[in-house]
Formats: structure tokens, sequence, C-alpha cells
């Protein structure tokens, strides 16, 4: 099957944040057995090896350049004209700032050459290329990592929305846009069960497959001793909202109180990126700011519980299940563990469940001083990964999502 691959992020190396992560995995399953052209987007700072190193696992790549704003005019300008496209058009200035006209030429004209029996849009951000005549002539399918939608709700219900006032108006605004581009894809993958019911009010009768995220387990190898100690980790790119919602409020109503019980213990925030409320963090006691580093696994090994509390943000998370792969028990919250059997009835536990503060205190203080209980959950959450959340069955499905 000769494959077009829509990503206006550059999805290499695998570790640049969720949507590549996801992207470039998919992608890499199905260049086994397909003919693939990418066509992505090459921000400043994509190397020419990145480059090299992508071509490797497709056919053909096309890269453009992100449109950029160069004057503070400019983008003031820009960003009126974007909210006035979103109240008229629909659709949402976050979109319409990665659109390119050039890229879009190139796809029109790919697209009208005949040299593709399917179009996939890798998250919904693509999803403006798509013009809703393709579905006529080529498959369209849509790679929706998380409901636009649901994750603006979502952040009014919890109180984590950065401004209330703009995402109440905008809420109606990314419902009517979410059931208009889905209504031009003929078929959609999401990553949740939550993810597709939400998507099913929109489209009822559209083909949602359910395709989970996964885990390379060569690059997070599962530890081979537990470290013991008090030491905590979070993983994730620090520039995302969500994740830094996530650290803040651990950092300022978990920690604190930890620490009251258990003075030596630490938090490692490791992740690319950190935006400068993050960076402030770091001048607490016992908080420690990586930036990127070269193997987020090896700050894994070397804690003793990673807690993934976040607060907002819809769809299974990476960090969640690297955290996992690699052995470290786990405490997160309901959105943390979203799409994931880890408690209940006839389920083994593979993970501790925390919401509120005395919730995460009260998990962590298990952990800390039960090793039987960090045994336990360390196997039975490897457990999981192996047989239930790696890319190569996650290929498998998106494959056949692809060829049905």
């Amino acid at each position: 099957m000769n494959i077009l691959i829509l990503s206006s992020t550059f999805p290499y190396p695998p570790t640049r944040g969720g949507t590549q992560v996801r992207t470039f995995n998919l992608l890499k399953y199905l260049s086994r057995n397909h003919h693939l052209t990418l066509v992505t987007q090459r921000e400043s700072d994509v190397s020419d090896e990145e480059i090299a190193g992508l071509k490797e696992h497709v056919n053909n790549l096309v890269t453009f350049d992100r449109p950029s704003e160069q004057e503070t005019s400019a983008r003031i300008l820009k960003k009126i004209q974007r909210l006035s496209n979103f109240l008229f058009t629909g659709t949402p200035p976050s979109v319409i700032s990665r659109y390119s006209r050039e890229m879009q030429t190139w796809i029109d004209n790919f697209v009208k050459s005949g040299q593709c029996n399917l179009i996939t849009s890798e998250h919904s951000v693509n999803e403006i290329y798509i013009r809703p005549e393709f579905k006529n002539h080529v498959k369209t399918m849509v790679n929706v990592h998380s409901s636009v939608y649901g994750t603006c709700l979502n952040q009014l219900v919890t109180g984590t929305s950065e401004n209330k006032l703009r995402d109440r108006i905008n809420l109606p605004l990314l419902r009517r846009y979410e059931q208009n581009y889905c209504a031009k894809f003929s078929k959609i993958v999401v990553t949740t069960p939550e993810d597709k019911q939400q998507l099913q009010q929109f489209q009822p009768n559209a083909e949602i497959a359910i395709i989970p995220n996964g885990v390379d387990l060569v690059s997070f190898p599962n530890r081979t001793q537990d470290p013991g100690g008090n030491k905590i980790v979070f993983i994730g790119a620090m520039d995302n909202l969500a994740n830094i919602d996530s650290v803040c409020f651990f950092s300022n109503q978990v920690l604190p109180e930890i620490q009251k019980i258990y003075p030596d213990t630490t938090f490692d925030i490791v992740g690319s990126r950190p935006a400068p409320e993050v960076v402030e963090l770091g001048n607490k006691p016992g908080i420690n700011i990586t930036g990127r580093v070269p193997s987020m696994v090896e700050y894994l090994h070397q804690s003793t519980v990673c807690v993934v509390p976040m607060r907002t943000g819809f769809g299974i998370k990476n960090k969640t299940l690297e955290a996992m792969a690699a052995g470290i028990p786990v405490v997160g919250s309901d959105r943390g563990l979203e799409g994931l059997a880890v408690d209940g009835k006839n389920t083994p536990l593979r993970a501790l469940r925390a919401n509120q503060p005395a919730e995460y205190i009260e998990a962590i203080s298990q952990i800390f001083t039960q090793p039987q209980l960090r045994h336990q959950l360390s196997v039975n959450a490897r457990q999981m990964i192996e047989t239930q959340f790696t890319w190569e069955i996650a290929g498998q499905l998106y494959e056949q999502m692809c060829l049905d």
C-alpha cells in the first residue's frame, strides 16, 4: 500500500514528546510492508543528522519549514487573524499557526496525481490539510492523540485552565470544530475508550478504533534491582501545560508534606524545555530540575517511585507506560492512569491511584516503606506492558486499520 503520512511536528528522534513518539513508532512499523511518503515540518532545532535518521524509516521524506512570525507586530496581527478565523470558520488558532500553504499545495498535487491509497493525519492538528473531497478518491484516516474538546472541558472542570474565560468561549467552538473535522475521515483512531466515547457523540456512524500507545522495551528495559530510598521522579516534556500543572501541584501541595515525614525525600523533574515556573521549583528543598537528559530510563531506574499527578490531558500517557516498562512503582491520578487496568476486582495491582494530596502522601509512604509492595507493582506493571502495550502490538493494530 502507498501511504501518505501527514505530521506537522517532526517525529524524530522519538524522544521529543508524546506526539512524536507515537507517530514515529507507528510509521516505523508500517515501513516494513508499505511504501511511505512522510510530509512534515522542520523546526529550527531539527538537525541535518536528524533529517538523515528519519529518512532511513520512510521511502520519501518531504520537509517544509514551519511558518514563522518574526516581528512582534506581525505576531499580534496573526493572533488576531487566527482568533477571527476560529470564530467564523471554526478552526482553532493552534491549528492555523502551523498551517503552510506551500505544504497544502504539495499535498493537493500528490493526491491529485493518484500516488497514494491512504492518507493518515497523525494528530488531529494535521486535519487542516485534508480536503473533504479527498475521501471520494482515497482512504482518509486521522490518528487522534486526544480530543481537543474533551481536553478543554476537562481543564475547565478541574480548574487547570490557563484562561477560564477564553476556554469557556472556545468550548462550543471546539465542539463544532471536532465534529466537523471528524466528518472528513473514513476512519478514526483514538488511544482510549474515553476518547472513543467522546468522538462517537460527534460521529455516531464513524469507524473508530482504539489503538493505545506502546513502549520500546529496548529503550526502557526492566530494572535489575530495587534502589530503595526515598527518591521520587516525574518524566515528560516540561513546556507542556498538563505536565507543568502536574509538577507544580505536586511540588507545592504534596512534596512538602512527604518531606515532613521523610526529610531526605528528593524529587527529580526530568524533561526537556522546562518552563520558567518549572525552573522556579528548583529553588525548593529536594527538587532537581534536569532539563533534557541523554537517558530518562537511568533516572527511572535510580528512583523509588514515579509520580504521574496529571490533573488534565486525555489519552494514555507515555510517561506512565515508560515508567511501568522500566519496572518503577507508579503512583498516578485518574488522568495519569487513563486507559490502563491497574487496580480493582480481578485485576492485579499494577499502580497506586491518588488524586488528592492526602492520597498521594499515603500511597508514596506505602511504597517508601514496603519493599514487597514495590516488587509487586514492578512485576505486575512490567508484565502488563509486555503483553498489552508494546509498539509491536500497536503497530499491528494500526496496520490492520489501514488495510481494512
